[in-house]
C-alpha cells in the first residue's frame, strides 16, 4: 500500500485543527481569522505540545495560492464605477489617514532603531485597517445600515485599493538599493498604465466572449473559466514586473463589471475560504512565543499607536472629507486595528528577503490585540464626543460639526470642469491603448515580418507592412482623442454661451491634434529615416485622414458603444432586477437622513400584513420608498400594499430610526413551533356509521375540512380502489373513507364517526 504524501497529512491536520478552532471561536463569536491563527500557533513547530507540520514549504505554496485567490474574490466585490461614484469625501479621508498612520509606523520602526526596509513595511502594515474585522464588528452591533458605516465602508474599499498599489510599489522599492523618488514615479506610471490597459481590454474582451459562450456554460465550467482567467492574470502579472496577487486583484475587477458577475462570487467563495483558511493558518505558525516576549514592549507600543492614531487621524481624515465631529469620531475609532493586507504585506516582505523575521509574528500579534479591542473602540466613541461636548466650547464644537471641504463653483466652472474631465481621462484611455497597440506591433509583427524579408533592403517592406498595419489599428483611437467630446452638451453650451469660451474651446482641440501626431511622429521616426519636417507633414496628413475617414468614424463609435455596454452591464441587470438604490440617494437634503435596504426574514411576523396594519412612520419615524419582490418593483407603496416574507425593503430615516426599524424587523417573528413532531400528517380509515354526525350530510356541509382541518382524500370501493368524492355527494351508512390531517384533529373525528 502506497504511502500517503506528507502534503495531504499537513492537510489534514490543517482543516481538522483549524475546523475544531473555529468552531469554538464561532461559540464564542469571535471573527474566524483570529480562529485559523490561533489554529497555525497549534499546529506549529513552536508548539511542542502538539502535533504539527511535516513539510512547511508546500503549506507556503497552498498560502500563496490563497493570496491569489482572496484578492480575486476582493476584486469581484470591487467595482471602479464605485470609486467614480463616491466623490472626493472618501479618498480625502482615506489619503489623509494612510498616509499619517504610514508615518507613524515608519517613526515607531526609527524609534526602536529597527532597519530601514523594516520601518517601511511596517509602516505599510499600520495604514490598513481590516475590512472583514469592521465589517464583523459593524454586523455583530447592529450598525452596518448607519450612514456613518457606509463611509467607513467606502474608506476601506479604498484602502484595499491603496493596498494593491502599495504592495506594488514596495516590491519596486526592494528590488533597489537605494529607492528615490524617480524610481517611485516611474512606478506609479507604469501601475497605472497596465491598470487601465487590462481594465480597458479586460472589459471590452471578456464579456463578449463569456456573450458568446454562455448557453454552453453551466455552473461548474464557469468556475473553471473564472479560476482560469484569475490564474491566466496572475501570470501575466509577475511576466510585466508586478505580483501575481496584483493581477488577480485585477481580473476580479474586471469580472465584477459582468453580468456573471453574482454567481461568478458565489461559486468562488467555497474556493477562497478553503485557500484563505490555509493562508490564515500558515500566518499562525509563524508566531513564535519567544519572539513575542522578547518584542512585548514594541507589540504594546504599536498597539497603543493604532489605537490613538485611528481615534486621532482617522477622525481628522473624516472630517476633512466633510463629517461632523461625532460622525468622523466614530468613523476613526471604527478603523482602529490591522488585518489580512497587513499579513499579505508582512508575507512579501518576507518572500522577497527585505524585512526581518520577527516583524511578522509582531504584526500578527498587534492585529490579535486590536481585533479584540475593535467593538470596544467603536462603542467608545460616542462617551468621548460627549465628554469633549461637555469641556470643549459650545461655539468650537458647532464650528467642528459643520466643517466640510466642500466649495460652491458657478454654472459656467462646473461646465468647464466636467467637460475638461471627460477630455481627460478620453485622451488618457485612448492613449493608453495607442501606446499599447504600437508596443505590441513592434515587439512581436515587426520582428516577424522583417524575416519574411530578410535582408537591410528589404527591411523596407517589412517597415512598411507593419507601420501600415499599426496605422490602421490605432486610427479610431487617435481619432477619438480628437473628435470624442466635441458635439456633447457642455462643448456646444459653453461655444453658444460666450465668444471668450470659443478660444480655449479651439485650443483643446488643437492639444488632442498634436497628441495625436506625436504618436505617428514615433512611428515615423522609429520605421523611417525621414526628415523631421517630411514626417510631421506626414503625420499632418495621415491623421487628418483619420478624421475624414467614415470607416475610421463608424469603427470608433462601434468600439465605445460595445464598451460601454459592456461596462453597464451588471448596473443594467439590476436595474431590471430592482436591486439598485435610486440616484436620488445622494440628493438627499438632510445630511442625517438616507436610504437603507431590509430583507424580510421568512418566519416574519409582518409577513401578510399591510403598510397600514404596520404603522411604520408611527412606530419607527421613517417611510416606505420601494419594495422589492422577485423581478418586481414596487415604488411609492401605500397603506393597502401587503408585505411578504422574503421582499427587500428600501427605507428612508435617519440613523437611530432605521435602527429600531432593523432591531423590530429582525425580533417580530413568527413563534418557532416546540411541538413541530406532533404537527405530522397522518392518513387515517373512517367509516360512517349509522349514528355519525356526518351520515346524510354532503362532503361540502360535513365541516370535515373547515371544522376539523382535515381532507378527504378519497371513498374506497374494493381493496384497491380509492374515488374522489364531488363536494356534493352526501355520506351513507358504511361508506369508508380515507382522511388527512393531524393526529389531534383526526382523534375528534374519529369520536364523531
Amino acid at each position: 500500500m502506497a504511502e500517503i504524501p506528507f502534503l495531504v497529512k499537513d492537510l489534514a491536520l490543517i482543516l481538522m485543527v483549524a475546523g475544531i478552532v473555529t468552531i469554538i471561536f464561532k461559540k464564542l463569536k469571535q471573527p474566524l481569522v483570529l480562529g485559523y491563527i490561533v489554529a497555525g500557533f497549534l499546529v506549529s513547530p513552536h508548539m511542542p505540545y502538539t502535533m504539527s507540520v511535516i513539510d512547511e514549504t508546500d503549506i507556503k505554496t497552498w498560502a500563496d495560492i490563497g493570496v491569489i485567490f482572496t484578492l480575486f474574490s476582493l476584486g469581484l466585490d470591487f467595482s471602479f464605477k464605485k470609486i467614480v461614484k463616491m466623490g472626493a469625501s472618501p479618498i480625502i479621508a482615506t489619503v489623509v489617514i494612510v498616509f499619517f498612520m504610514m508615518m507613524l509606523g515608519i517613526s515607531i520602526g526609527h524609534g526602536f532603531g529597527w532597519s530601514k526596509m523594516d520601518c517601511i513595511f511596517l509602516g505599510g502594515m499600520l495604514a490598513m485597517s481590516s475590512t472583514t474585522i469592521i465589517y464583523k464588528a459593524f454586523d455583530d452591533m447592529g450598525l452596518r445600515q448607519q450612514k456613518f458605516a457606509g463611509m467607513v465602508m467606502s474608506v476601506l474599499i479604498l484602502e484595499d485599493i491603496l493596498a494593491i498599489v502599495m504592495m506594488v510599489m514596495l516590491s519596486a522599492i526592494a528590488g533597489g538599493n537605494n529607492p528615490d523618488g524617480e524610481q517611485m514615479i516611474g512606478s506609479v506610471i507604469k501601475i497605472a498604465f497596465f491598470l487601465v490597459l487590462w481594465f480597458i481590454v479586460g472589459i471590452f474582451a471578456i464579456p463578449l466572449f463569456l456573450r458568446s459562450v454562455r448557453k454552453l456554460i453551466n455552473n461548474e465550467t464557469l468556475l473553471i473559466v473564472a479560476l482560469g482567467l484569475c490564474c491566466g492574470m496572475a501570470v501575466l502579472s509577475t511576466k510585466v514586473g508586478f505580483s501575481s496577487a496584483f493581477g488577480a486583484f485585477v481580473m476580479g475587477s474586471i469580472l465584477a463589471e459582468t453580468i456573471e458577475a453574482e454567481k461568478i462570487i458565489k461559486l468562488v467563495e467555497p474556493v477562497k475560504n478553503l485557500f484563505g483558511a490555509i493562508f490564515f493558518v500558515s500566518v499562525g505558525m509563524l508566531v513564535d512565543p519567544k519572539i513575542l516576549i522578547e518584542y512585548a514592549i514594541p507589540i504594546l507600543a504599536l498597539v497603543g499607536s493604532i489605537l490613538i492614531g485611528q481615534a486621532i487621524f482617522g477622525t481628522f481624515g473624516f472630517m476633512l472629507g466633510g463629517e461632523s465631529l461625532k460622525s468622523a469620531m466614530r468613523c476613526g475609532f471604527s478603523m482602529a486595528q490591522i488585518g489580512e493586507f497587513s499579513f499579505i504585506i508582512a508575507s512579501l516582505g518576507l518572500s522577497l528577503g527585505v524585512i526581518s523575521n520577527y516583524l511578522y509574528p509582531v504584526v500578527v500579534a498587534v492585529s490579535v490585540i486590536t481585533t479584540f479591542l475593535t467593538p470596544y473602540m467603536i462603542r467608545l466613541a460616542t462617551p468621548t464626543y460627549q465628554v469633549m461636548e461637555k469641556h470643549l466650547p459650545k461655539r468650537l464644537i458647532n464650528i467642528l460639526n459643520h466643517f466640510a471641504m466642500s466649495h460652491p463653483s458657478t454654472t459656467q466652472q462646473s461646465k468647464w470642469k466636467s467637460l475638461l474631465r471627460q477630455m481627460l481621462i478620453n485622451t488618457v484611455a485612448y492613449s493608453i491603448l495607442t501606446a499599447a497597440v504600437i508596443a505590441l506591433m513592434f515587439t512581436f509583427v515587426l520582428p516577424f515580418t522583417r524575416s519574411l524579408f530578410p535582408g537591410w533592403k528589404l527591411h523596407w517592406y517589412a517597415n512598411a507592412i507593419t507601420g501600415i498595419l499599426t496605422l490602421v489599428l490605432i486610427a479610431p483611437f487617435l481619432r477619438a482623442i480628437i473628435m470624442k467630446k466635441n458635439h456633447s452638451n457642455e462643448w456646444k453650451r459653453l461655444w453658444v454661451e460666450s465668444s471668450i469660451n470659443r478660444i480655449p474651446l479651439l485650443f483643446t482641440i488643437v492639444v488632442r491634434f498634436v497628441i495625436a501626431l506625436a504618436f505617428i511622429f514615433y512611428i515615423c521616426n522609429y520605421l523611417t529615416r525621414f526628415t523631421n519636417a517630411l514626417m510631421i507633414i506626414i503625420g499632418i496628413a495621415v491623421v487628418s485622414l483619420m478624421i475624414a475617414s467614415r470607416w475610421t468614424k463608424k469603427r470608433s463609435i462601434k468600439m465605445e458603444r460595445l464598451f460601454i455596454h459592456n461596462l453597464r452591464s451588471r448596473d443594467i441587470m439590476a436595474q431590471v432586477n430592482g436591486e439598485k438604490k435610486p440616484l436620488y440617494e445622494g440628493h438627499l437634503l438632510d445630511r442625517d437622513i438616507h436610504i437603507s435596504d431590509f430583507d424580510v426574514p421568512e418566519d416574519s411576523s409582518w409577513g401578510g400584513k399591510t403598510l397600514k396594519e404596520l404603522h411604520l412612520r408611527e412606530r419607527f419615524g421613517v417611510d416606505m420608498s420601494s419594495i422589492m419582490r422577485g423581478s418586481q418593483r414596487l415604488n411609492i407603496p401605500n397603506g393597502d400594499t401587503v408585505i411578504f416574507p422574503g421582499d427587500k425593503l428600501q427605507v428612508i430615516g435617519n440613523d437611530d430610526q432605521l435602527q429600531k426599524f432593523a432591531t423590530a424587523l429582525s425580533t417580530d417573528l413568527i413563534p418557532e413551533d416546540l411541538e413541530i413532531e406532533k404537527r405530522e400528517m397522518k392518513l387515517r380509515q373512517l367509516i360512517i356509521s349509522g349514528k355519525s354526525e356526518f351520515c346524510g350530510k354532503s362532503l361540502l356541509e360535513s365541516g370535515i375540512r373547515d371544522k376539523y382541518n382535515c381532507m378527504v382524500v378519497g371513498l374506497e370501493e374494493g381493496q384497491e380502489n380509492l374515488t374522489k368524492i364531488a363536494p356534493t355527494r352526501t355520506f351513507e351508512k358504511g361508506d369508508i373513507l380515507w382522511i388527512v390531517g393531524e393526529e389531534s384533529d383526526l382523534q375528534k373525528i374519529m369520536e364523531r364517526a
